[in-house]
């Protein structure tokens, strides 16, 4: 029996790993659940499930939760603030933590999950995007696992040697899949008057609006390039991305002797949740058998760069190295941020950016410590925010 803990319990993750766990009782049992302050729906999740813990963000979400699991008569303990949350991921409580908390504010609970040696599940891209170095020695030096469930990672975990999930002298190539997005055959010309709601409308993938404009903004691809070389050890060059517009084929791995290994499925992110919840076994995970021949033709093709200048800055955040892609992170929030509130443009979001990239301050050193990592993300959120019309944020 696996004891989990669900960090993001109430996203779109959280969602398909408790209806993974509903599928198993006998093999998963939930410790602990944690949200920002969506008490409504934790307190549901939490009279489901019955966890020991439960997390939220504030105090107002606590006094919330709390009012609802007693009237409910569930004797969960509720607790709030980052170092609650930094200390239920490390709780020996529960032995795997699928950290599924979108952004920043998912860094310092999964680097604690890490050092704490629990399976991680590891959904949550800034912890890697913002501080790998930091994360993989975490990882390595207190003997965690960490099992990657984005599906792109998953797919090229899948398709490495089972003995050793690391780029090694035999990959040629690990190949990234993308579906392009909403815009994947718009003139760039005309991506000024995007709305919000456009750029959500994802056509193959249910996710939460943030993700959705990055995959729009191929941003999402972007980020995933950079955790890709910390999780499989391959430098930007030999990192690949296409686009597969039918989503059926989530990533590839090329090797030396010619051979393109690639893992397929319906797109579901049940499937890659399942995988690691119980690897190297597989389970059930409630998903539609894939059918290749109604599913057709599968087509393949280079990103355009014009179109999408977010993947473009992300490499070069990579090749830059040190806190650029911390920066590039955290500037990437703030303009998403503001466009999801129709306070700038769609095509302002690259350009914001890459201004920061260009005006931020990166010490050589600053990426080998968490208060260095934290203070460029800090500076670039500054920038970024300098860069705004008046008041967009407020």
């Amino acid at each position: 029996m696996r004891r989990i803990t669900v960090l993001g319990a109430t996203g779109s993750i959280g969602d398909s790993t408790l209806d993974v766990v509903r599928r198993h009782p006998e093999r998963y049992a939930i410790h602990a659940l944690t949200a920002h302050s969506q008490a409504d729906k934790l307190a549901r999740r939490c009279i489901e499930f019955r966890p020991a813990r439960a997390v939220v963000g504030t105090p107002e979400a606590a006094a919330t939760l709390e009012t609802l699991l007693r009237a409910a008569g569930v004797p969960t303990d509720v607790s709030h603030g980052e170092d609650a949350l930094a200390e239920v991921a490390a709780d020996d409580g529960a032995d795997t933590v699928m950290a599924a908390i979108v952004g920043a504010a998912g860094l310092r609970p999964t680097l604690a999950a890490a050092r704490a040696g629990k399976r991680v599940l590891l959904a949550n891209k800034e912890a890697l995007v913002m501080s790998g170095r930091i994360f993989m020695d975490a990882v390595r030096e207190h003997g965690a696992t960490l099992l990657p469930i984005d599906s792109e990672h998953n797919a090229v975990f899948q398709c490495l040697p089972a003995d050793d999930p690391r780029y090694c002298a035999g990959v040629s190539r690990v190949m990234l899949t993308a579906s392009g997005g909403p815009f994947r055959t718009r003139e760039p010309s005309t991506l000024h008057d995007i709305s919000p709601d456009e750029a959500c409308a994802h056509p193959n993938w249910v996710m939460g609006r943030k993700i959705s404009v990055d995959s729009a903004t191929m941003m999402n691809k972007g980020l995933e390039v950079i955790e890709a070389h910390w999780l499989f050890g391959a430098p930007a060059e030999r990192i690949e991305v296409l686009i597969h517009p039918q989503s059926i084929v989530h990533s590839m791995v090329a090797y030396a002797d010619g051979s393109v290994l690639a893992q397929l499925g319906n797109p579901d992110m049940r499937t890659p949740i399942a995988y690691g919840l119980a690897y190297p076994e597989r389970i059930d995970a409630g998903v539609t058998p894939l059918d290749l021949a109604r599913a057709g033709t599968l087509s393949f093709e280079t990103p355009d760069l014009s179109r999408f200048p977010c993947l473009g800055l992300a490499f070069d955040a990579l090749r830059a190295a040190g806190v650029a892609p911390a920066v590039l992170n955290a500037a990437n929030e703030i303009a998403v941020e503001a466009f999801l509130r129709k306070a700038i443009r769609f095509t302002d979001i690259a350009a914001i950016v890459a201004r920061v990239l260009e005006r931020a301050a990166q010490p050589a050193d600053a990426a080998a410590s968490l208060e260095g990592v934290l203070a460029a993300d800090a500076e670039a959120r500054r920038l970024a925010r300098s860069l705004l019309p008046a008041g967009a944020l407020s």
